[in-house]
């Protein structure tokens, strides 16, 4: 059983009080043995809640908790506050009104900003008010800065959390140090995926970019493993802008919601767990030598700790189990999500048939389509995987382009059905033609 003690400060000075009173407030005495036994007991010493020293009580104050013991039992040995705490007696009226509407009018100032100022311009003296008088004042009139957060948010903030395992998940980078590979210095960006309900790490991963690329990787491979949410939770950075991760998420029926700006508290979960990321790994890198040990590192406090470990908000149960006990998850074959990860993008062939795309170089073998304007496409996901043309309901390959074995190569005809011409012959159609026809 957890033990049993005062609730606050004063029931422990109310108990404290019972305890020196307790030996005559239960006895039947007369007046005079009254007094007697309260003048021999204010020669003993006794040590209060909190002090280091012994010291002895006098009669009235005996006298005093001992008929308060009588009337009102514990709750009368309460020590009462004073009516006037919190008020910051230091200040004048015309001080405690000038600093109010500085407060008013200037709700970002610090405390330490405003006396200084004050003090500097010569309406206080120095040394007249402290910094925490100030702040008792604020604070009395609701305009501390806990209070003005509370009330420019407009509404409250409640905990929340997903009704199930797999309902929404929580995407987010964090920034590691900085690896040197190769006596080169080189960014780390840790990219990982959180389960709302459960707090199970669906997907991290390092690498050196934090690029929406990257993210599509970990989240395609996420789905893979553990089939799709209901919902994906993201901030408002770059990275989880782009229109490929929207259109990806429409077509697999994933809500994708962002939080808004400048509220890092709504998404609480993913800031724990990076905190917790940094305590119990990343802050103890150490050398490494590629992004390989840094991942198998991150796999390693996954599988080995974190999943397994305990978790507050989930009553002392590890993510793990929680996770275990889902009953239901969107599986999603791959055909599905190649479809849902292709994307289609209008480019003009060169004269030599070739196009770019991201930078790359690629080559049409069809060569009497230089010139024109044609749908590329091609799959985010599976970044081996050649872009390809759509031209009137055929795919076309394309090939990387080769310049020094193009150079060696033989120029391939164009087909029949390119040389084929249509008659046409003015001159021969006359010679042929018939009299009457001529005018």
């Amino acid at each position: 059983m957890p033990d049993l003690v005062a609730s606050d400060r004063a029931e422990e000075v109310a108990i404290f009080r019972s305890q020196v009173i307790g030996s005559i407030a239960h006895r039947e005495l007369s007046r005079g043995e009254l007094k007697a036994a309260l003048r021999q007991l204010s020669h003993t010493r006794f040590r209060s809640p909190g002090s280091v020293v012994t010291r002895t009580i006098s009669v009235p104050t005996l006298e005093r908790w001992y008929y308060r013991y009588r009337r009102g039992g514990l709750a009368a040995l309460h020590p009462k506050p004073r009516n006037d705490r919190g008020r910051a007696k230091a200040l004048t009226a015309e001080q405690r009104s000038l600093l109010l509407d500085i407060r008013r009018e200037h709700p970002s100032a610090s405390v330490t900003l405003i006396v200084r100022t004050l003090v500097a311009d010569g309406r206080l003296a120095r040394g007249a008010v402290s910094p925490a008088t100030v702040r008792r004042l604020y604070r009395e009139h609701g305009l501390d800065k806990v209070s003005l957060r509370a009330a420019a948010g407009g509404t409250p903030r409640l905990r929340w959390q997903a009704e199930r395992p797999g309902a929404l998940w929580h995407g987010d980078v964090c920034h590691g140090p900085t690896l040197y590979i190769d006596g080169l210095p080189r960014p780390l960006r840790i990219h990982g995926l959180l389960d709302d309900c459960s707090r199970y790490v669906v997907a991290l991963e390092a690498h050196h970019t934090e690029r929406e690329v990257d993210m599509l990787d970990i989240f395609v491979a996420a789905i893979r493993r553990h089939g799709r949410p209901a919902a994906l939770y993201l901030d408002n950075g770059s990275t989880y802008r782009g229109a490929a991760l929207e259109v990806a998420c429409a077509r697999l029926g994933i809500a994708l919601i962002h939080a808004q700006p400048y509220d890092p508290q709504a998404r609480g979960k993913m800031e724990r767990f990076w905190r917790t990321l940094r305590e119990g790994c990343l802050d103890y890198l150490g050398t490494v030598a590629s992004l390989a040990d840094v991942n198998a590192r991150l796999r390693a406090f996954l599988e080995r700790h974190y999943h397994g470990a305990p978790h507050s908000s989930l009553m002392g149960q590890s993510p793990d189990v929680v996770w275990g006990q889902a009953t239901q998850f969107r599986d999603l074959d791959d055909k599905q999500l190649r479809d849902a990860l292709t994307t289609h993008e209008q480019r003009r062939v060169r004269k030599d048939s070739t196009l770019s795309v991201d930078g790359i170089d690629w080559e049409l073998d069809q060569g009497f389509l230089a010139g024109c304007c044609v749908t590329v496409g091609r799959c985010l996901i599976d970044n081996p995987q050649a872009p390809w043309v759509e031209h009137e309901g055929k795919r076309l390959a394309l090939h990387r382009v080769d310049a020094a074995k193009n150079a060696v190569r033989r120029r391939r005809p164009r087909t029949t059905e390119e040389k084929k011409k249509t008659p046409f012959d003015p001159p021969t159609a006359l010679l042929n033609g018939r009299k009457e026809d001529n005018p």
